[in-house]
């Protein structure tokens, strides 16, 4: 009874099949008169209407084939460059076709093998490339890489900011594209591709390409019903964009903020999202996380183009600019890139074309020089630097029981010329290293002044150095580096010129080089004592180096410099500086009288 009935079932739908399709299609032209249909019909895959959708579909499947893909068969480079060379007419729809094949081709190796590292030189190599023609395939390319390789989210996004600088159409393009799949994701609940569209557009913020409104705007749709779902995707969202909207627009990240907080007292979500959330607040109490590497930020700030695209705006994706499509004006159009290529990358074209061209004439003549020459192989890894410094050097300090040990074994060491500045280096790095300062580094450092005068100049480069660079320092550090020189001062084996490099102002200094300078005076102060140093200080031979540190230019620089030796503690040796602050007035008095005077007389001379 089963298998009766089950085929006289299939010879029934065999037999009404036909007519059910007729009567279908009957159905859906009267839709189409009335001007419905269906809800797979009314919008397709990408957003398009049904029309325009069957509009644009090919009319066979030759024709599908011919539009952007060479039919599924595969053309080795050299086989496709021979075909181009063949082609005589280069305005023809068959060489325009290989030309965008290879520009396919090219563009998705580039984006294909970015990085962090090699970042800088894709991007000539990109340039190179048709950009303009090729903008739809450049979007679609970064939008697959970076949902195959969500990691590498920003450095896709500093490329887009570098090309968007140059070509704003591209970026733009992108953006929507972005936005488009975001808002279809979230449509269809579809997680994966929301979360690698919303990672996209906050690394984009960060880069200055999108506008910060579209992240609140954002924000403001994924919690404004809060679910799991949505409260996890605007919570990864802050936290990659939260530092640059904490600087763009605080008041509305506040909001945002504010709004979590809500959601965390309503207590309807999951645990696992409310400590998501609570680690969103510890986040933003640490100061985020800087919003772009310092590698990836690669344009200028004057140079920034951002879009600003409303989620609600109706989005038009342009999908056909990654269809091929003839062009009458190719050539036309090749040459204006050509043009535009030169000056962006330079006459680096040029250059290449003209050696391109030198080596094939002498091509002969260079191969038999080459021969001829003897290969000179030069290190740079600095391996024999490194080497010195740490193997040698450290050792033989860290190892010594005395300064008197470990100088007459550094001594020993035959170095270069040159190298006397490495161990000065290697001295002060391991001194500033220590928890608290050693004398022994001290009178190690003394020991090799006394003996030549050429770590007496080298010590004087290192305190140039240390304090140009010593913001990058801690406290402890900087404490030590500062008791090292002051050793070396107070016993006359450097020079005190050296207070020439600094400049006591509050517009030349920071918190860091002030630090540093307190240490410094106080430990000469301790060891030399107030009455002695203040007779170094007031020296008449040494006052044009202390003129930086006492400055009489202007009354601002000579009263910070005043209130800064007396905040240490040390304002007795700024007698003289209070003294000439006193009689400033009456000077400044006495020099407009002079002026005046000396008016009067070339008046009553003329």
């Amino acid at each position: 009874m089963k298998k009766g009935s089950r085929r006289a079932r299939e010879e029934d739908e065999r037999r009404d099949g036909p007519e059910r399709r007729q009567r279908y299609d009957s159905d859906l032209k009267q839709d189409e008169i009335e001007g419905k249909g269906t809800d797979g019909e009314k919008e397709g895959i990408d957003g398009r209407n049904a029309d325009s959708w069957r509009s644009e579909q090919p009319a066979s499947w030759d024709d599908a084939s011919n539009l952007g893909r060479s039919g599924g068969i595969y053309i080795p480079p050299f086989k496709s460059a021979q075909m181009m060379k063949e082609v005589e007419d280069k305005s023809s729809i068959e060489y325009q076709r290989l030309t965008w094949d290879a520009l396919r081709k090219s563009i998705n190796g580039l984006v294909n093998k970015v990085n962090a590292t090699n970042l800088k030189h894709i991007i000539p190599e990109l340039f190179a490339e048709n950009l303009i023609r090729g903008r739809g395939l450049f979007c679609r390319s970064c939008m697959k890489s970076q949902m195959a390789s969500p990691e590498f989210t920003d450095v896709f996004a500093a490329l887009v900011s570098v090309v968007n600088s140059k070509f704003p159409e591209v970026g733009n393009l992108l953006l929507r594209r972005i936005l488009l799949q975001l808002k279809r994701a979230f449509k269809r609940n579809d997680k994966p591709p929301l979360l690698a569209a919303v990672k996209f557009l906050a690394h984009l913020v960060n880069q200055r390409v999108a506008h910060e409104i579209v992240a609140l705007e954002l924000l403001t749709v994924l919690l404004e019903n809060p679910t799991n779902d949505s409260v996890e995707v605007a919570v990864g969202f802050v936290t990659e964009c939260g530092s640059m909207l904490q600087d763009l627009s605080p008041k509305g990240l506040h909001g945002i903020f504010e709004r979590f907080r809500g959601i965390l007292h309503e207590g309807e979500i999951d645990k696992r999202v409310q400590f998501l959330i609570e680690g969103l607040f510890a986040i933003r109490k640490a100061k985020f996380q800087s919003a772009v590497r310092p590698e990836l930020d690669l344009v200028e700030q004057e140079d920034r183009l951002t879009h600003e695209i409303s989620l609600q705006e109706d989005i038009d994706p342009e999908i056909t600019l990654d269809i091929f499509k003839p062009n009458l004006q190719f050539v036309e159009n090749e040459k204006r890139y050509e043009e535009l290529k030169k000056t962006i990358l330079g006459d680096e074209c040029e250059e290449e074309e003209d050696s391109e061209g030198g080596s094939e004439d002498g091509s002969a003549e260079e191969f038999d020089e080459e021969e001829d020459e003897q290969m000179k192989i030069k290190d740079e890894t600095e391996t024999d630097l490194v080497n010195l410094r740490r193997r040698t050097i450290y050792q033989t300090i860290m190892s010594s029981g005395d300064f008197e040990e470990a100088g007459h074994k550094l001594s020993q060491i035959k170095l270069e010329a040159g190298q006397e500045m490495e161990l000065c280096i290697m001295m002060l790095e391991c001194c500033s290293q220590e928890s608290t300062y050693l004398r022994y580094y001290g009178l190690l450092g003394q020991r090799f002044c006394m003996i030549n005068k050429v770590y007496q100049e080298n010590f004087e480069k290192c305190f140039l150095q240390q304090y140009s660079m010593i913001h990058c320092l801690e406290t402890n550090n900087m404490r030590n580096v500062a008791k090292f020189f002051a050793h070396l001062l107070i016993t006359d084996s450097l020079p005190w010129h050296i207070f020439a490099y600094v400049r006591l102002t509050e517009e030349d200094t920071t918190s860091s080089s002030r630090i540093f300078i307190k240490f410094l005076f106080q430990e000469l102060s301790e060891h030399l004592g107030i009455h002695l140093l203040n007779e170094r200080l007031n020296d008449p031979l040494m006052q044009d180096s202390f003129e930086s540190i006492f400055p009489k230019d202007n009354l601002k620089n000579t009263r910070f410099s005043i209130n800064f030796f007396t905040s240490i503690g040390l304002g007795g040796i700024t007698e003289n500086l209070r003294e000439y602050l006193k009689n400033m007035p009456r000077l400044i008095m006495q020099q407009q009288q002079a002026s005046s005077s000396s008016d009067d007389e070339l008046g009553s001379s003329s």
